[in-house]
């Protein structure tokens, strides 16, 4: 499949599970906020009712006090008047203080009712004389009687009305508000609309002063306080506000959505595992094309060995070449060359395979980092000083000691130098400088060359296995990207650390930190 084909199909199923996230998401928030809405107007229900109530409350308080007093106080002044003139007396009295209308403007429906009710509907401890009265005689005074009660019983209501508005009002909120009343009313309002969650709440003045705080006040959730005006219909400086909040509000608008949960995770673990799959795919095609770089540099580097062993059996077995001693010699010398080269290869190939599988085994002594040094620079002085440049050495280390395989740690040191000399500037010299130092816990050796550099895209991957700088379409530096892989697995194995740092076009330093042997 093409790696167009695949980005293709990857970007529309990344775009549909996306879009399907945000569906989720979108469902989720517009949930939430009706779940919100509904919490909003039934806590503003709730409280309008409870402050409804309380005025309600406070009025029949007010009914019952005054009314059974200034009953009284009327009976008391009906007695002390003429018999003959008590029902007129009274109504006259309330008439004059309810005001100037006529009696007959203040009937309501059910006064008229009465007024109009049959004399046998009366109570029977009522005596009607025939002999005197006519029965629609009677009948009139009954009515009279009734209308007169309904006068007497108005104007004690308007009396009491007169009283609520003047003195009740003037008193301060801690003497109005039953607080224990009011909890009990918010408490019963707000389940009668659905929330049975605990709340905390607080009665101010209208300036803000607080009067009351219920005994389990806390702050969690007071930045969403809902507030009722309480006696709304008093001056506005006698009027107070009960504050309301829920510690627990959110908790109980993401209920609502719980459902909603699983679906969204598992959408979000469907959408890791797609990434993590088209990941893998690349990653496998990436490998899958550097293993055939592999194959081909493998190639192209034993075609090398193959083809010079071929042409010297070839000369030896050509009867027209002369066989001298020093041509013997020469021949003898490129076969022995090549055959050396084509084991190195193939040993560096099965040395990877062999890690791969994990069955290395080090043979592991105390051994001189900074002679191993000295070593490798005399070993690598020829070559170097052919290209016109040096070796440096920086021996700084004092405890040089480690504990390492010979063979192994001696080819990563060769593995470096090695690259520094292939990756040279093209036609000039290179120079390279080998440091040793250390600290309390760390040895360190740092190989250093000033050929082309690495780029910051590819310094991440150089320690992969197969994987070479791409120079376009030319081949002048052989290898099978394999060195660099096998270096840093054996500074793993040994408990190391491998760092690089390099400028394009300026040169490149490794720097390999061993632990010191505790003495």
């Amino acid at each position: 499949m093409k790696k167009r084909t695949i980005w293709t199909i990857a970007i529309i199923m990344g775009l549909s599970f996306l879009v399907l996230l945000f569906l989720q998401l979108k469902y989720i928030e517009e949930m939430v906020g009706m779940k919100r809405e509904q919490f909003d107007e039934s806590v503003n229900r709730s409280l309008y009712q409870a402050s409804r109530n309380l005025e309600l409350n406070e009025t029949l308080r007010y009914l019952e006090k005054d009314v059974n007093n200034k009953e009284r106080r009327a009976m008391k002044n009906v007695n002390s008047n003429q018999q003959g003139r008590n029902g007129n007396m009274v109504a006259n009295n309330l008439h004059q203080f309810a005001g100037t209308d006529s009696l007959d403007d203040d009937y309501s429906e059910f006064a008229l009712k009465m007024i109009s009710v049959k004399p046998s509907a009366m109570p029977k401890a009522m005596i009607v004389r025939n002999d005197k009265k006519s029965i629609s005689e009677t009948n009139k005074s009954m009515q009279q009687i009734v209308r007169n009660r309904y006068i007497y019983q108005k104007a004690l209501l308007d009396e009491v009305v007169y009283s609520i508005l003047y003195s009740a009002s003037n008193k301060p909120l801690k003497e109005r508000i039953n607080f224990k009343l009011l909890d009990q009313d918010l408490k019963a309002e707000l389940i009668n609309n659905g929330i049975d969650i605990p709340y905390h709440f607080t009665v101010t003045t209208q300036d803000g002063r607080e009067v009351y705080r219920c005994p389990d006040y806390v702050e969690d959730g007071n930045n969403s306080v809902y507030s009722q005006v309480l006696f709304r219909n008093d001056p506005q400086s006698k009027m107070g506000i009960v504050n309301i909040h829920f510690p627990d509000m959110n908790k109980y608008i993401f209920s609502g959505v719980r459902f909603m949960i699983p679906s969204v995770v598992f959408t979000m673990i469907l959408l890791i595992i797609f990434i993590f799959t088209i990941v893998t795919v690349f990653r496998q095609k990436r490998y899958s094309e550097m293993k055939n770089d592999f194959i081909n540099n493998m190639t192209h580097e034993l075609k090398t060995p193959i083809s010079s062993i071929s042409l010297a059996a070839q000369m030896l077995n050509d009867e027209t070449v002369s066989k001298s001693e020093q041509t013997m010699k020469h021949l003898g010398g490129v076969i022995n060359d090549e055959t050396k080269r084509l084991r190195f290869l193939v040993e560096k190939v099965l040395q990877m395979s062999m890690f791969d599988k994990k069955k290395a085994v080090f043979k592991r002594k105390e051994l001189d980092l900074n002679e191993m040094v000295d070593n490798a620079a005399h070993s690598f002085s020829l070559r170097v000083e052919h290209t016109g440049g040096k070796i440096s050495q920086d021996i700084g280390a004092v405890d040089s000691l480690m504990y390492v395989d010979e063979i192994h740690f001696t080819n990563v040191i060769f593995n470096l130098m090695d690259n520094a000399i292939k990756y040279r500037k093209p036609d000039k010299p290179v120079n390279i400088v080998l440091s040793t130092w250390n600290d309390k816990e760390h040895l360190y050796l740092s190989i250093e060359d000033d050929g082309v550099g690495i780029k910051k895209d590819n310094l991440k991957k150089i320690f992969d296995k197969f994987y070479r700088v791409h120079t376009g379409n030319v081949h002048d530096v052989k290898g099978f990207g394999l060195g660099l892989a096998y270096v840093k697995k054996i500074v793993d194995l040994h408990d190391g650390e491998i760092r690089v740092d390099s400028e394009y076009g300026k040169g490149t330093k490794f720097t390999i930190s061993l632990p010191i042997i505790e003495s």
